[in-house]
């Protein structure tokens, strides 16, 4: 069944390498209306997820967002597997990197950099754009995937730009032994946390949420400054990532403050875009016991 899935997969990749641009979107109006309308994809979660995030919106405004995301959510589906196929100077024109004279004064500096990133915007193109665009090796941390056949090929066309794919569970191999060159280490903390223990509780969209304690950890432990990927969509189809400095001294910081403050400042994003960040996964599936 995994090599039937994949096999369609590879299909499907290889029709979306040769349409246009122009007519991906066509497909992404179909596809919307299918997740919304037909299906109903996690309708109910991201409706839950919208409320209890902008508790003062009414009816109409939630579903107003809703909306939007399933077009947004369409789009990026879509733009993910044309990421397999896509050219470095097409990503270049549709995927702008901002801020790269910070990241690589800390380079000159020998200094690696932990940066921070969310599912927010289109995150695959960022995967593909941002080893070129900065002076150090930058190295992604992802999620294994279930079906190997998938898992091989993905990180093959992944990484054929310059990034290195280290699995979340290796994420101490990035340390041991240390780096001969400075590396950026690039990290989507907004996960829901699989250990709760560990957790850190903080309070995201006037909401108490349990956030993954890896981030702040790696910083304390290793000192690097801690940036903040900012993806915006600029139109459909086109983003920018602008780097920017949130901590430069992670060892000076109070318990708890890193978590804090890269997601105010996720939040920042949120609230002004709310469309462009994933309500459909069940960020907060966890309660905090009291």
């Amino acid at each position: 069944m995994k090599l039937l899935e994949f096999i369609g997969f590879r299909i499907l990749v290889a029709i979306f390498s040769i349409i246009p641009f122009w007519s991906l979107y066509i497909y992404s109006d179909f596809l919307y209306f299918l997740f919304y309308y037909v299906f109903g994809y996690r309708k109910n979660v991201v409706i839950a997820n919208l409320k209890m995030s902008f508790p003062d919106q009414t009816e109409d405004e939630i579903n107003n967002i809703c909306k939007k995301f399933y077009k947004h959510l369409s789009d990026i589906t879509l733009e993910s597997v044309k990421s397999m196929s896509i050219r470095e100077k097409a990503l270049k024109k549709r995927y702008v990197i901002k801020g790269q004279e910070l990241a690589n004064k800390y380079f000159a500096e020998n200094k690696s950099i932990l940066c921070l990133t969310s599912h927010y915007g289109n995150w695959e193109y960022g995967i593909l754009g941002t080893n070129n665009s900065i002076h150090h090796q930058a190295i992604a941390l992802y999620l294994p995937l279930t079906n190997k056949y998938s898992e091989r090929y993905g990180l093959k066309r992944r990484k054929r730009f310059g990034m290195k794919m280290v699995a979340v569970q290796e994420t101490k191999s990035i340390f041991n032994p240390p780096p001969v060159l400075p590396v950026a280490i690039i990290m989507a903390a907004d996960q829901s946390p699989s250990n709760l223990e560990r957790a850190i509780w903080i309070n995201f969209l006037g909401i108490e949420t349990a956030c993954l304690h890896g981030p702040e950890a790696y910083a304390k432990k290793t000192g690097m400054p801690v940036m903040y990927l900012k993806i915006s969509k600029l139109k459909r189809g086109y983003y920018s990532l602008e780097i920017e400095e949130l901590l430069n001294n992670p060892k000076k910081c109070e318990p708890n403050q890193i978590t804090n403050v890269y997601f105010k400042r996720l939040e920042q994003d949120i609230n002004e875009q709310p469309e462009y960040w994933l309500w459909s996964h069940r960020r907060w599936k966890h309660k905090i016991n009291k």
